[in-house]
């Protein structure tokens, strides 16, 4: 839930930079990619487990300093979210895996809450501040509702550990391929 807001926050800043600043942000997408998926490969070697993580119990880091560090991520990763938004999942999940969760698939359930909203908020804001041409965009939500249901439901049937291998897999493919396209 604290999430939340610094989503919605950066969201509508990322999504005002779209519709009024150049697209020089977009040199950033690979470096962001490779960032996000280093972090959650060494995040293992980084964040000790403790017995109850060891057990599959949640043990969420509620430090001061992780909260503060964590909601300012989100904060950043919704305003690249609501400016271009490829990857933004690999981001979040990097930085949520940090907060003491072990499993994947409740991480991977709060990216597709964060997700969500970060989307959701872009584009009532494109819909007021930018011309809309509706009928890609319908199709593009009609598209996104079905992938992210299906992604869901077929990240659940997956093992753990070949689910995390995928994800950082993807975020490395992703970011090869923004190389090519922005270099």
């Amino acid at each position: 839930l604290i999430l939340i807001p610094p989503s919605i926050a950066g969201s509508i800043i990322g999504a005002l930079m779209v519709t009024r600043f150049p697209q020089h942000f977009r040199l950033l997408v690979p470096w962001l990619l490779v960032l996000a998926s280093t972090l959650f490969l060494i995040q293992p070697l980084i964040s000790k487990p403790k017995t109850s993580e060891l057990e599959g119990e949640d043990n969420p880091s509620k430090s001061l300093f992780t909260v503060i560090g964590l909601v300012l991520f989100q904060f950043l990763v919704a305003i690249y979210g609501g400016y271009f938004g490829a990857g933004i999942g690999i981001l979040m999940i990097a930085s949520l895996s940090f907060m003491g969760i072990p499993d994947i698939f409740r991480v991977n359930g709060l990216k597709n809450v964060l997700a969500f909203t970060i989307n959701c908020v872009a584009a009532i804001v494109f819909c007021i501040d930018a011309p809309m041409d509706w009928k890609f965009a319908g199709g593009m939500a009609f598209f996104s509702i079905i992938g992210g249901y299906l992604g869901g439901t077929f990240s659940q049937k997956i093992p753990r550990k070949m689910l995390r291998f995928l994800i950082i897999a993807i975020g490395y493919l992703l970011a090869s391929y923004y190389f090519f396209k922005v270099g």
